[in-house]
């Protein structure tokens, strides 16, 4: 049961409670908590203090919470501004005193003013946040390929269509990199904008935490025109069985291309390189191209599957008239939203010029949660089977298949990154 505790000071940190902050972090993510130089530094460097919150308790820090701006891609490629959340913890010792809710509370008040659209964040546990009005809108999978079953040609020597793959080092990645982000970004609905910090960290040029850095493997796909359309990072153990067979796996950390051709090439390469036994992919959409990639898709396995980034729909009419939708029709929504931010009836006039959204009083076809919005506002769930769950409710019969043929996408939403 939560119990409120007005003594225990819920407030925005300074610098000189960074330490301290730190170590609260640590400790809610089971890390070891002593802080050291290097972190308070790097984490001096990029936090907002008006937006980091941190609860103390006679003095300490006994919980934290962190949001900062975020560029998410709606359907059809327009970005949104969104408060994008991380570093939620509370110390086992104060756990159900309802910390985080004062904490939600104060930034979802902040970003509305602010006029962010939504809010996000990538959830460590699923339960949390569907109180606060946040939905799962984009799932991601894993994958394990079997190199050996993949029916893959082993004399292939680099893609058939004009293109290269050459290696690269972590410059030319920083200096390629952001550029083929933002094209595969505006492309992709659910992509996050990446900053500075993202690449220098993921090149190894900025070492922030105490874990050792060891470089990746970088490769990049040309075009037959010399355009930079693809690029991976990988890693690989060394790992050998009885009669000096190879057993070693790739992992990738990350998969990025603008185009398919790009993207098949890249997986046919790491399927390639000698001595992989097995290749482990990053975090994919679930309709990924992998597996269908492989003359055998089944030498692909998925190795884990799960919920990935959630929204929480701020502002209805700017959410709704960003996106563009499958077909043309008007559909009347009410949303719930049990916290005031953005709850209301709203009445969405689709069409293949752009949509509109209004307050309206009009009779409501379907009633939802906001944070059921969320989970459909990227166009990666059903209407029909969130309204089979229970969790929407036609007032009109057959609103919700509509809703499906005005709002689901052809292609899932996918989310890149984690923050």
């Amino acid at each position: 049961m939560t119990r409120p505790e007005p003594h225990i000071d819920v407030r925005p940190i300074t610098v000189a409670d960074i330490p301290d902050w730190i170590r609260a972090l640590n400790t809610g993510f089971l890390r070891t908590p002593d802080v050291t130089e290097t972190e308070i530094a790097d984490r001096a460097s990029y936090l907002e203090p008006t937006r980091t919150l941190g609860a103390y308790d006679a003095g300490r820090c006994v919980a934290t919470f962190r949001s900062f701006a975020q560029q998410l891609t709606a359907v059809g490629g327009t970005p949104v501004q969104a408060d994008a959340i991380s570093n939620v913890t509370v110390s086992p010792t104060h756990r159900r005193r309802g910390l985080l809710t004062r904490m939600m509370a104060h930034d979802l008040a902040a970003a509305k003013e602010r006029g962010d659209v939504v809010a996000t964040l990538i959830a460590a546990e699923y339960p949390i946040y569907g109180r606060y009005g946040f939905g799962p809108a984009t799932w991601t999978a894993q994958w394990t390929v079997d190199v050996h079953r993949t029916g893959l040609d082993p004399r292939w020597s680099g893609p058939d269509d004009g293109g290269r793959i050459d290696l690269v080092d972590g410059a030319d990645v920083r200096k390629l990199g952001p550029e083929l982000h933002e094209r595969v970004r505006r492309a992709q609905p659910g992509a996050v904008d990446r900053d500075e910090r993202w690449w220098q960290t993921n090149t190894g040029a900025l070492r922030p935490d105490r874990s050792p850095w060891t470089e990746p493997f970088f490769a990049v796909y040309r075009s037959a025109a010399g355009e930079v359309e693809g690029m991976v990072s990988y890693k690989a153990d060394d790992h050998w069985g009885d009669g000096k067979q190879p057993l070693n796996t790739a992992t990738v950390n990350w998969l990025s291309a603008t185009t398919p051709a790009a993207e098949r090439a890249l997986w046919r390469y790491l399927c390639s390189i000698d001595w992989i036994a097995t290749v482990k992919s990053d975090w994919r959409a679930p309709d990924d191209l992998l597996p269908f990639v492989l003359p055998d898709p089944r030498a692909a396995m998925i190795t884990s599957l799960a919920d990935w980034l959630w929204v929480r729909v701020l502002d209805v009419v700017r959410a709704l008239e960003a996106r563009t939708y499958g077909g043309e029709g008007v559909l009347v929504l009410e949303v719930v939203d049990r916290s005031g931010l953005s709850g209301g009836r709203y009445r969405l006039e689709a069409a293949a010029d752009g949509a509109s959204c209004t307050p309206t009083t009009a009779t409501a076809d379907l009633t939802l949660d906001v944070a059921e919005l969320g989970t459909l506002w990227l166009g990666d769930e059903s209407a029909v089977r969130l309204a089979a769950l229970g969790r929407v409710r036609e007032e009109r019969a057959g609103a919700a298949r509509v809703a499906d043929a005005l709002l689901r996408t052809s292609r899932r939403p996918w989310c890149p990154d984690i923050f």
